[in-house]
């Protein structure tokens, strides 16, 4: 046997027994802590791989940005119930989905959520998907006036709710000004859009910057009143 076979023979060996190992691994964690997908419920058969179980996941792949079903449970439990491991799958999910958008993109901006909101939750959603899609990431926005929630709020107290809620960060330096964000095409990054209207108040304030293209990239688009959401939602630019 040839050194190039001898050596694929022992990677193939090495390669079943990890999966093995982590079979095994899971097996025990299962067995002993009983853990639950974080979406539906059910007993995960594999609690290495994450929070959520494999039915989920297929079922939030294929929602098309409905903010609904395995999605919505999915956004929920990352957002409010700190599993931010799921940020990196979240982002691989936001990445494939978004591809279109982010072509040409210069940097992705985080929509920035209020220091003391930001310091309840402990991070910021929007922040932790912005860190996963590819792209230079620019805090350039500062969000510099505490808001009502926009849940229950119609489109026109949504738009008032955040008219001048954002600025640009003064900690944004001129050369971190010239590479990133005058004549470029920087792309809005949040987890949930419903009327837009927070999305597009930032994208004035990059505007105002100089940004030749703003786009808009979330997870997924919340119906208003009760409608089902396009799935074009995903993707706009102004």
């Amino acid at each position: 046997m040839g050194k190039a076979e001898t050596l694929r023979v022992a990677l193939t060996i090495a390669g079943a027994a990890k999966a093995a190992a982590i079979a095994g691994a899971d097996a025990l964690v299962a067995a002993a802590l009983a853990p639950r997908c974080a979406a539906c419920g059910r007993a995960l058969d594999a609690p290495l791989d994450g929070p959520v179980c494999g039915w989920c996941w297929e079922e939030a792949a294929g929602a098309s940005g409905r903010y609904d079903g395995a999605l919505r449970q999915i956004i929920h439990a990352f957002k409010y119930e700190g599993r931010r491991s799921l940020a990196r799958p979240l982002g691989r999910l936001l990445r494939e989905l978004g591809a279109g958008v982010l072509d040409e993109a210069a940097a992705v901006v985080p929509v920035p959520l209020y220091p003391w909101r930001r310091l309840q939750r402990g991070f910021n959603q929007a922040a932790e998907l912005a860190r996963h899609l590819d792209r230079p990431v620019s805090h350039a926005l500062w969000r510099v006036r505490r808001t009502r929630p926009q849940a229950g709020l119609s489109a026109s107290e949504r738009r008032r709710n955040v008219r001048g809620a954002f600025r640009l960060s003064p900690l944004v330096s001129r050369r971190v000004r010239r590479a990133l964000i005058e004549d470029r095409v920087i792309v809005l990054v949040d987890d949930v859009m419903t009327t837009g209207a927070t999305l597009q108040a930032c994208a004035e304030v990059l505007r105002e910057a100089g940004a030749r293209e703003v786009r808009m990239l979330t997870l997924a688009r919340a119906p208003l009143h009760g409608g089902r959401s396009p799935v074009s939602s995903l993707r706009s630019s102004v």
